[in-house]
């Protein structure tokens, strides 16, 4: 297989670009840069020119805002078939987050004025990304009110109903209890406290760099009590 075919395979993955017309999708194709990202290796920063779409293609990436001491917040996790960046390509403005590889990660970065004649030139894909911008503002609305009306062990219980992934034994979490932090605004100290009190009540249960999901319902009614 070309690179130019696993680029447009790439593409056709996302929930973006899975219905553009096919001479929409090769002509973006033909102006995308594939860039290989080490873990915890930074994609760009915050206030970064927002001159590309990011499409992932391998791997995780994170995004996060910083305060000025150095805390961090994470906004979301992206893995494969997300995109990253819409918001810069309607406005042309700055980034507004940071962007980090979770893993090791292939991206492939669409210029800016490639994806702008794209949309002008398929409405079905201006559509789809008017969803995309509308699917983030919901995301992030529902982030404020959970940051402002749930205490910290709820939003770690919807946090790992949200992030666990299927496994031979269950739902599964790799993610360590400083990401976990950073993703629900708390310490790795208060993260680890509410994490024992789940495996207390056999809700997880914690092992050598993973979590079990053991009982989701139960999560599920304690994040929504």
């Amino acid at each position: 297989m070309t690179a130019a075919v696993q680029v447009v395979n790439a593409l056709r993955a996302t929930k973006l670009f899975a219905a553009a017309p096919d001479d929409v999708v090769e002509q973006l194709a033909a102006s995308a840069t594939v860039r290989q990202l080490r873990r915890r290796q930074v994609l760009f920063d915050r206030e970064s020119r927002g001159d590309s779409l990011v499409v992932i293609a391998k791997g995780r990436l994170r995004v996060t805002v910083r305060s000025a001491d150095g805390s961090e917040f994470a906004l979301t996790l992206l893995s494969v078939g997300d995109t990253l960046g819409e918001l810069s390509v309607v406005d042309g403005g700055a980034r507004s987050a940071d962007a980090e590889a979770v893993d090791d990660c292939t991206v492939i970065t669409i210029d800016r004025g490639a994806v702008r004649a794209a949309i002008r030139s398929s409405p079905d894909l201006a559509e789809e990304v008017l969803h995309r911008l509308a699917a983030d503002l919901r995301r992030l609305t529902d982030l404020t009110a959970d940051l402002v009306f749930l205490d910290l062990p709820r939003r770690l219980a919807k946090l790992l109903i949200e992030l666990a992934t299927p496994s031979d034994d269950g739902q599964q979490l790799t993610m360590s209890q400083e990401d976990l932090a950073h993703h629900v605004g708390a310490t790795r100290q208060s993260i680890n406290a509410a994490l024992r009190g789940f495996e207390r009540r056999g809700w997880i249960s914690i092992g050598n760099r993973r979590m079990l999901v053991r009982d989701e319902a139960a999560l599920a009614r304690f994040a929504s009590s």
